[in-house]
C-alpha cells in the first residue's frame, strides 16, 4: 500500500470509521480512483460509513447492506 494513501486514510478516519463523503473527497484530492481509498481503508480495518449510494447498510432498519 502506498504510504501516502495509508497515512491520509488514517488521518481522516475517526474511531476506525471514514465517512463515504470524506473518502470520495480524499480520492479527488489525491487524484486517485475511489476504489484505491476503499482498498486502503479495508486493509487498515477502517469501515466506510454513511455511504451515499445506500451501501454498507445506510437506510435499512436491520443494518444489513442491500
Amino acid at each position: 500500500m502506498d504510504p501516502q494513501v495509508r497515512d491520509a486514510v488514517q488521518e481522516r478516519a475517526v474511531e476506525g470509521r471514514l465517512a463515504c463523503a470524506a473518502a470520495l473527497a480524499l480520492a479527488h484530492e489525491m487524484g486517485l480512483p475511489p476504489a484505491r481509498i476503499g482498498q486502503a481503508a479495508n486493509a487498515l480495518g477502517i469501515k466506510i460509513t454513511d455511504c451515499q449510494l445506500g451501501c454498507f447498510g445506510k437506510g435499512r432498519k436491520d443494518g444489513r447492506s442491500q
